[in-house]
């Protein structure tokens, strides 16, 4: 295909008269905005130590009180997107959060929706519209668009968290903004256990629920009995993988973001396809090698790495004695509804 006309090419006087009337030659950067084959994102492949960045991590709690952090936490920033952009792909920020014994980070909503891995600690809570949701690691607690949530700790060591958010989607469209709010009056608990058992819903009445987000907490417990149960039931050609989905509709989790657990058993190494969103891998327990395109990386407990769409990857478990497990986030029901989605292989 033959080259297209630069910006350069044109006179000056005319780019100027453009430029005055609010207008902008498309042919320049045609090439840039419609690629030929695939896209060409900014997102890297990018790899973040848990060891690395958790003394940088309770530094911080030792720096900045929570009165005057509200949030305390340090972004997983992309190179290629900049790191005062503050994400982690086109429609994905990361965080890693941190909560002290006996603090309190008040009540606010916001139009983002954000879910919570829990990497480290137990005693703190998260209460989302008045649910109090117990934070132990491998646990995802959402907190979806517009609803109220707080942090609060009630144990005596540090709890680390990771924040998935789809922030940098809803920052572009001009959408974003939180209202602050007073502590919630928590509302009598409610059992996790009412959709413990798939293809099985609680109709009181004969009814369904008709909440948007009728769980909100998926207990580490249970997706990892899931997993391992699967895996006693696949042939070993097959993945163990689940999906955190919305017990009443089956549908994703949330609206725009997609959740997962993969467990690679021993000694089990892992060719994922090529699709187009980025995806997000979160070790939450074991070690494990991970290929995105032609980089390497080695990911050990808690470790976070990003890979950009379109590209490869390959998840190994050099441990022949026990199995990983990764928490996984993407922007696949984005593409979805979008119409944008492919898998590619």
């Amino acid at each position: 295909m033959n080259d297209l006309a630069r910006l350069e090419d044109l006179p000056a006087d005319y780019r100027a008269a453009l430029a005055q009337q609010n207008l902008v030659p498309l042919w320049p950067s045609l090439r840039a905005l419609l690629p030929e084959g695939k896209p060409r994102p900014n997102t890297r492949a990018t790899h973040w130590s848990y060891q690395a960045l958790r003394p940088l991590l309770l530094r911080a709690g030792e720096l900045t009180p929570i009165e005057k952090a509200e949030r305390r936490v340090l972004v997983l920033a992309n190179p290629g997107h900049g790191l005062d952009k503050m994400q982690a792909s086109a429609a994905m920020y990361l965080g890693m959060q941190l909560l002290l014994p006996r603090e309190w980070a008040p009540a606010h909503r916001h139009t983002p929706n954000a879910v919570r891995m829990i990497v480290e600690g137990e005693g703190a809570y998260t209460t989302v519209d008045g649910e109090k949701c117990p934070m132990r690691r491998g646990d995802l607690v959402l907190t979806p668009t517009g609803l109220w949530h707080e942090h609060g700790h009630d144990g005596d060591r540090p709890v680390v968290w990771l924040d998935v958010l789809d922030l940098p989607l809803v920052y572009y469209m001009e959408a974003s903004y939180h209202v602050d709010g007073p502590r919630q009056a928590v509302k009598p608990a409610r059992s996790d256990g009412r959709y413990a058992r798939g293809g099985l819903k609680p109709t009181p009445v004969f009814e369904r629920s008709s909440s948007a987000y009728p769980l909100l907490r998926y207990p580490w417990v249970d997706t990892r009995a899931a997993l391992e149960a699967l895996a006693s039931q696949l042939p070993a050609s097959e993945a163990v993988q689940v999906t955190y989905v919305n017990p009443e509709t089956g549908a994703d989790a949330q609206n725009i973001l997609g959740y997962r657990a993969l467990m690679l058993r021993p000694g089990e190494t892992l060719r994922l396809p090529v699709r187009s969103p980025a995806a997000v891998f979160h070790l939450i327990e074991g070690a494990a090698d991970v290929r995105i395109g032609e980089q390497p990386f080695t990911l050990r407990q808690s470790d976070t790495c990003c890979a950009p769409g379109y590209t490869g990857v390959t998840l190994a478990n050099g441990s022949f004695a026990a199995p990983a497990f990764f928490f996984i986030a993407d922007e696949t029901p984005l593409h979805q509804k979008l119409g944008v989605f492919e898998q590619r292989q």
